[in-house]
């Protein structure tokens, strides 16, 4: 198996360093210091289970290392439609690609049944070039779970979590969904594979629609959110309107919002990644965690007045912080 990782930032480095350890043919694209660093040093991944190094070829073309059976993209949603047109150098007839990106994706409407199929999402594909150039056929939908984090260039620190589910997005269990189920649990990561793959996009994406903006505008850590009674009625309103968008497109929820914010009460005093981009000066995911949603809205006739204030509040947060 040949597998390439597009964005060797910390989930895709988590990927490919626990993957080439296991005896996968892994190679990287990477840019700048991070790059640098594994060119000189190799990658590096921290965890408790155990530290692991591992030398493999990384390069900032594509085009260096030809096709492979697989390209896992790993950057965030925002990043994408800058190296679309670089990506088919990695591409055979056969190669899939591992949609591992936050948000609402821009397949997400591919193979699906009913009056919208092979809709296109602007917020997240404003072109139509994803669509185009990576062709929704290749696309395997992936929903990341672990927490990471870059700690110095080339060295990825495993926080938590270990899964990754997986899923056709015309609900098939495919001789290659399974392949890279097996060829991830082999590499120590819990790999399910599900037949409504948009059902667990939604129970992730509930929460990062409504707490990562809610905590770029006020600071606050997940525990906090989930704890003061404003922030937890404006983060439930804004879910709720989610489950509308999503049920009207045939999702089904299989716990309700009250367990879903219990659970990310839970992780306790966690910076959303949003936030932590706000501080570091990086835009922010908003289009594919908000503002697609709203855009979903839109099209099937459901309201969406507390994500529509919030989403506005967030993008002028963001400018004025010149994370837009």
């Amino acid at each position: 198996m040949k597998l390439a990782v597009y964005g060797a930032g910390a989930i895709g480095g988590l990927l490919g360093a626990r993957l080439a350890a296991s005896g996968v043919d892994v190679s990287l694209v990477a840019r700048g210091a991070q790059r640098a660093a594994i060119l000189a040093q190799g990658l590096t991944l921290k965890s408790a289970a155990g530290d692991v190094n591992v030398r493999l070829p990384c390069v900032e073309d594509p085009a260096e290392l030809g096709p492979q059976d697989y390209v896992l993209v790993a950057l965030k949603a925002h990043s994408v439609p800058a190296v679309v047109a670089r990506l088919p150098a990695l591409f055979a007839e056969h190669t899939a690609v591992i949609w591992a990106v936050n948000g609402l994706p821009w397949w997400y409407f591919h193979a699906l049944d009913g009056p919208y199929r092979d809709h296109r999402i602007a917020s997240v594909d404003a072109d139509g070039a994803q669509w185009r150039v990576i062709e929704p056929r290749r696309v395997i939908g992936c929903v990341v779970y672990p927490a990471c984090e870059v700690v110095a260039p080339g060295v990825i620190q495993h926080i938590e979590g270990d899964r990754f589910t997986l899923g056709e997005p015309s609900g098939e269990k495919t001789a290659r969904v399974t392949a890279l189920s097996d060829a991830l649990r082999t590499a120590g990561f819990k790999a399910p594979v599900r037949r409504e793959i948009r059902d667990e996009l939604w129970i992730k994406l509930w929460g990062n629609l409504s707490f990562n903006p809610i905590s770029a505008l006020t600071g606050a850590t997940l525990d906090v959110i989930c704890a003061e009674p404003g922030t937890r009625a404006v983060a439930r309103a804004m879910m709720l309107e989610g489950q509308a968008v999503a049920e009207a497109l045939g999702v089904k929820f299989p716990i309700d919002v009250d367990k879903r914010i219990a659970g990310a009460a839970a992780v306790g005093a966690h910076k959303t990644s949003m936030l932590q981009d706000l501080e570091r000066g990086r835009k922010l995911e908003t289009d594919a965690l908000v503002a697609a949603v709203a855009e979903l809205g839109r099209l099937v006739g459901i309201a969406t007045p507390t994500i529509d204030t919030v989403l506005a509040l967030v993008e002028s947060r963001a400018r004025q912080a010149g994370c837009a």
